[in-house]
């Protein structure tokens, strides 16, 4: 007996253009002339036989005595069915199959499972508040009513039909059809027997009936250009170490004035691996070799540039086609979160840049991904990033929200990293971002303000805190929008840092100028201090800055020598370390590389043989150490409280000071920046204790490479008023130097 099959739904099934192949494959209910029972159909790439094992009776199925009823076959491309007369409830089934070459394969009916998705999980993604869909969309080994497989799920409300494709059935999207599961847009489909390290991707017909092959939005795992292939990957495969961290870590929530110290890295151009050809270190490589380096000079944090999978090295990961999958190149994401818990149980931090402002338009990724422009704007005046010909986020749309705050959140979970710093966020903060008049559409009020990406932006900082107590969301904002750091609850973003873009500029042209002009230029050093505390700031000095001709931050310095140009960047170095604020310091630039940085090439370590490299690097160690073991240099960057000028208007003599000190004034540094080449003994600062102070880093010591002069390990005051203080110290200012004093008890 047969029941039949409608022409049109057997063409939709041929020709794969059924968006419910769950109505017409699997087991059903059906009535075959007068007799009622069960239809079965098996749609099967490379088939030539195939039959219907009863798999109710899991001791008969194995001894090989469970009933059989072979299905005859309604189409050459694999297509069979079976009627099963006086059977009124479907019940537990395998498909045995003979293929063409002779072998058989027998196993669960992927049309024969539940969704994998309830209608709670439809309903808040399609509000745009399932905070963990990175759990539910993507492809996820699931044991469904015993059986192992993978559930696939993914986005595309406007396609015609979707179907997952791989080596399973040679990237035929005939053979896997998915189900939209009502009107969320999701299609979902659990496939038996597949396991970790499949290859998949998705064939979407779009509504221009157009067949476009993508890769899974929510994949975990990708293969290398040029296939780029989606990979099932079990990302809870390691077992972590770092349980102590994790609780010190929470134990901070909220403490923000602490010492924070960062290196940015690079992961493929820190160190290269010579003997083989001059390969990146891999995760498990870089773990050891950078945590050793990292506690050595006395840093908290590692920042990582973008590590979320991208198809082009040359944009050093700010191009994401994968936002939850850590990138191929240096390894598996096992031994990711294995560089991760190894850095932890060194007590070392671990950021990572994330880009949810922009995403490049590969056609195998999310540009146009069903055919539609969803993920992007439609209107190019707000869905084109003309600076790096990218496309921008609809923040306005809740799925995308959704997608964007789930890999935030995948992140932490999946990683355990410390916090993110989010990249380009001035770009989403106006919609006339880098655009002449005309070029952008004004919010519903006529204004500027990108006010979805600002919502957007809030949730993620206000879910990240609630979820990760602890963690740090640091933005890259280079305008001045206000309260990108107060709490969204004050009106702010809800970033717990922004790293001072003004200050670094501002600091770097003071001295990228020859000394003898510098005297012009003093409010480049003082500036800052107008706005410090009106935000949480960073200082900065990122890869950025030592970039596209713009050359490195030792040849940024305003000198002819290589001597003096070390002296300047120490003496900025010192700067930095004595200002107020958290820091960040780019890879190289710590040893003051001499070239700009290459991001295929690694760095030029060979220079620390030199005392001009060298000694940059001895500084920045010793800087690192001295903010980190007192409080009122790193517990104190945030409070005004704990900065004093003393001196700021000597121009001429390119001289500045301050105090940083604690609240109760019981710790107090002198901080005096000279900035000439020449030595200036017997310059009077005011400072507000009697007593001894001693010298506790000058840049200029010979043990960095300088000249030497300085003041002999420090200075008694004398009872002379100055620069408002009742006692003086007398000191000789060494050429191109900062030095820092640090009252004792008299």
């Amino acid at each position: 007996m047969r029941v039949k099959i409608s022409k049109s739904d057997l063409k939709s099934l041929l020709t794969a253009q059924q968006s419910q192949p769950h109505n017409l494959l699997g087991m059903h209910a059906a009535k075959s002339g007068r007799s009622s029972g069960l239809v079965v159909r098996a749609l099967i790439h490379d088939a030539a036989e195939c039959s219907v094992i009863d798999a109710r009776d899991s001791a008969t199925l194995m001894s090989g005595g469970a009933a059989r009823w072979p299905m005859k076959q309604l189409a050459p491309e694999g297509l069979f069915e079976v009627f099963i007369p006086g059977q009124e409830q479907c019940f537990r089934y395998q498909l045995r199959v003979k293929l063409h070459g002779g072998g058989i394969r027998q196993g669960y009916d992927p049309y024969a499972f539940l969704p994998t998705l309830g209608e709670q999980d439809l309903y808040l993604f399609n509000e745009g508040n399932e905070h963990r869909i990175y759990q539910k969309l993507g492809a996820h080994l699931r044991i469904i009513d015993g059986v192992p497989g993978v559930a696939f799920a993914v986005w595309a409300p406007t396609a015609k039909r979707v179907s997952v494709i791989g080596n399973f059935n040679r990237w035929d999207g005939r053979f896997h059809p998915m189900r939209l599961l009502g009107a969320s847009g999701i299609w979902e489909l659990f496939v038996p027997a597949l396991g970790e390290g499949e290859m998949y991707k998705y064939e979407i017909w779009d509504y221009r009936s157009l067949i476009r092959l993508k890769t899974d939005p929510y994949g975990t795992s990708f293969e290398a250009p040029p296939n780029n292939a989606s990979i099932v990957c079990n990302t809870r495969r390691h077992h972590w170490g770092d349980a102590a961290w994790l609780e010190q870590r929470q134990a901070q929530a909220g403490q923000l004035d602490r010492p924070i110290s960062i290196y940015e890295v690079h992961a493929g151009s820190w160190r290269r691996v010579v003997e083989d050809v001059g390969r990146p270190l891999t995760y498990r490589e870089l773990a050891p070799a950078l945590a050793d380096y990292v506690c050595e000079m006395g840093y908290t944090h590692v920042e990582l540039m973008p590590l979320a999978e991208h198809p082009f090295e040359g944009s050093w990961g700010y191009q994401v086609t994968g936002f939850f999958a850590p990138t191929y190149r240096y390894g598996s994401p096992e031994d990711f979160a294995w560089f991760v818990d190894h850095l932890h149980q060194r007590g070392i931090g671990v950021l990572i840049d994330w880009v949810p402002a922009h995403f490049p338009r590969d056609s195998f990724a999310l540009a146009e991904f069903d055919g539609s422009h969803l993920y992007e704007h439609a209107d190019p005046r707000q869905g084109a990033q003309q600076d790096w010909g990218t496309l921008i986020f609809n923040c306005g749309r809740n799925e995308v929200r959704c997608f964007l705050v789930a890999s935030a959140l995948a992140w932490f979970d999946r990683y355990h990293i410390d916090g993110l710093r989010v990249d380009a966020v001035a770009s989403m903060l106006y919609l006339d971002y880098s655009r002449r008049e005309g070029e952008w559409i004004p919010n519903k009020f006529g204004g500027r303000e990108n006010l979805e990406a600002i919502d957007f932006l809030r949730q993620a900082n206000d879910l990240v805190h609630q979820y990760y107590p602890g963690t740090l969301m640091i933005a890259e904002e280079s305008t001045a929008f206000a309260g990108v750091t107060k709490p969204t609850k004050d009106g702010g973003l809800g970033f717990d840092f922004k790293w001072n873009m003004g200050w670094m500029h501002d600091t770097l042209r003071y001295f990228s100028k020859e000394p003898v002009h510098r005297k012009w230029h003093q409010n480049d050093l003082t500036f800052g201090m107008l706005y410090q505390y009106a935000e949480n700031f960073v200082s900065v000095y990122s890869h950025d800055e030592v970039t596209h001709g713009k050359g490195s931050m030792l040849f940024k310095m305003g000198a002819w020598h290589i001597p003096e140009k070390a002296a300047n960047l120490r003496a900025l170095y010192g700067f930095m370390w004595a200002w107020p604020g958290k820091k960040l310091l780019f890879m190289g630039n710590d040893f003051g590389q001499s070239h700009e940085w290459n991001h295929a090439a690694s760095l030029d370590w060979h220079l620390c043989q030199y005392q001009d490299h060298e000694g940059v690097r001895l500084l920045v160690r010793d800087l690192n150490r001295l903010y980190a073991s007192e409080p009122a240099l790193s517990r104190n960057d945030l409070n005004p409280q704990g900065f004093r000028w003393v001196s700021c208007n000597d121009a001429a003599a390119s001289v500045i000071a301050w105090l940083r000190l604690d609240p109760l004034e019981q710790v107090i540094f002198a901080v005096v920046g000279h900035y000439t080449p020449v030595i200036r003994p017997g310059y009077r600062i005011g400072v507000p204790r009697r007593g001894f102070w001693k010298e506790v880093i000058n840049t200029n010591s010979e043990y960095y490479g300088g000249s030497g002069q300085g003041n002999d390990g420090g200075r008694m005051t004398e009872d002379v008023a100055a620069d408002g203080f009742k006692q003086s110290l007398l000191l000789t200012l060494p050429p191109l130097s900062t030095t820092i004093l640090k009252w004792a008890a008299s």
